[in-house]
């Protein structure tokens, strides 16, 4: 066997935008050669407009299934604590049969969207009444069974979940499927690393839920007993009242806490960090950390707005995730980056970074180069040494007419949206063709099963 080639009309490079690009795959799904203005001859000619394919670096996947039912008002003031109790009676009613399937479902969804890795951040470890399952990590590895299904890389993240609040108050029942002490997590993290080892589209990392579901004593134990490259996702300040509570506590706000008590750099991921003071904003963007930021779940949620401007301009480092799954696009997400900036702001282009630039390219070009770096993957550019994990713009829709480059960019992010991307690859294999996945047809067929079950 022999490696493919595949020639693309024009391609974003690292070198920028490149007509005329062969890229030279080979059978380990890694990039050998891109030549660029080449003729592409002997090479299977790809219509459209190749992009690297953008990392998903925060899901839960099991929220997918609750899409649309907790739209409804309360009696009272609905806030992300009302949901996270809604939230909860939801997810006790999952199985590991419609988990895996709702995850699959959902990760068709991604590859169609123009992501090509999901970060797993998976809390659902035990039976509804809190017992383990014979093997503890079950629920995970459904979600590895999901994502070989639909043919997506994955980092794995199982989740560190050990107290109801900070200084390790007792759980509340609605926890009970997500608790573990050290030994059993770490348990479970051995599980999975076996299941990931020499595996192409598969890393693992751990996700210590919060500051409130872990001590800092517990959460150093864990780390200690993984491996040193492993990443280490965590949600923080993601509402006033968790702000508040930190306070109370320690007298130290959440970010504050975690700068204090762990030497943070490029294998952590703080998700969300909404709430944030300046000087906590430059001690993370300087930190190596990157911030995982989902713009959809948080304004769905009612979070707040991320520092985006200033966090951007101190040298952050950003990726974006799809969080609880009320849409699944990356243009989405990044379209609502920008916008809650503008909002905040009363401007427009916010997060260009300059007189003349793009302001979709360089948030694309930021989310692929933290995305990779948080999700461990060798992704994010079309270069040699990467996976060939490639999305591909439809250049002859509509929307497209005239434009290419950046106005190209630009329309799919502000615009097209998902109706935009005519294939995927990942590590060479051609997982959307047309805007169809192989094995979609099957995979929707367990999903609504696994929703008509859960409906009843």
């Amino acid at each position: 066997m022999q490696s493919t080639k595949l020639h693309f009309a024009q391609a974003l490079t690292p070198d920028g935008w490149r007509e005329g690009v062969t890229v030279t795959v080979g059978l380990d799904g890694m990039i050998e050669t891109v030549v660029q203005a080449a003729s592409g001859e002997g090479a299977t000619q790809i219509s459209g407009i190749a992009v690297p394919a953008m990392p998903n670096v925060h899901s839960h996947a099991h929220q997918r299934f609750m899409l649309g039912l907790a739209e409804r008002a309360g009696p009272g003031v609905d806030s992300f604590w009302t949901w996270r109790e809604a939230m909860y009676g939801f997810a006790h009613r999952l199985s590991p049969d419609d988990l895996e399937a709702v995850a699959a479902q959902l990760y068709v969804e991604m590859l169609k969207a123009g992501f090509s890795v999901v970060g797993e951040f998976q809390y659902l470890h035990h039976q509804p009444d809190g017992t383990p399952y014979s093997d503890p990590a079950e629920m995970s590895l459904r979600c590895l069974a999901a994502a070989g299904q639909a043919g997506i890389g994955i980092t794995i993240l199982p989740t560190l979940y050990a107290f109801g609040g900070f200084g390790g108050q007792t759980p509340v029942e609605g926890q009970r499927r997500f608790i573990n002490d050290a030994d059993g997590f770490l348990n479970i993290f051995e599980s999975l690393s076996i299941q990931a080892r020499g595996h192409l589209l598969r890393r693992t990392g751990i996700s210590p839920h919060s500051l409130r579901a872990v001590t800092p004593d517990l959460l150093a134990r864990v780390i200690s007993g993984i491996p040193e490259d492993a990443p280490i996702h965590i949600h923080v300040a993601e509402q006033v009242k968790e702000v508040e509570d930190c306070l109370a506590f320690s007298g130290l706000r959440p970010v504050q806490m975690l700068l204090r008590e762990f030497a943070l750099s490029s294998r952590w991921t703080a998700i969300h960090a909404t709430h944030m003071t300046a000087q906590e904003t430059a001690g993370l963007a300087r930190s190596g950390a990157i911030a995982g930021l989902c713009p959809t779940t948080e304004a769905n949620l009612g979070d707040g707005i991320f520092p985006a401007v200033s966090y951007l301009q101190e040298g952050g480092a950003i990726a974006i995730g799809s969080d609880s799954h009320i849409t699944v696009s990356p243009a989405e997400d990044l379209r609502m980056l920008e916008y809650s900036q503008r909002l905040r702001d009363l401007t427009r282009n916010a997060l260009a970074g300059g007189p003349g630039q793009s302001t979709g390219r360089r948030l694309f070009e930021a989310a692929l180069g933290g995305g990779a770096q948080s999700m461990r993957q060798p992704v994010g550019a079309i270069a040699p040494g990467y996976r060939f994990d490639i999305a591909v713009l439809d250049s002859g829709h509509a929307l497209l007419a005239g434009r290419e480059g950046d106005a190209a960019l630009d329309t799919w992010i502000f615009s097209g949206g998902n109706a935009l991307v005519k294939d995927v690859f990942v590590a060479g294999g051609h997982v959307v063709k047309d805007r169809h996945h192989a094995h979609e047809e099957t995979i929707a067929r367990n999903f609504r099963s696994a929703l008509r079950r859960l409906a009843t």
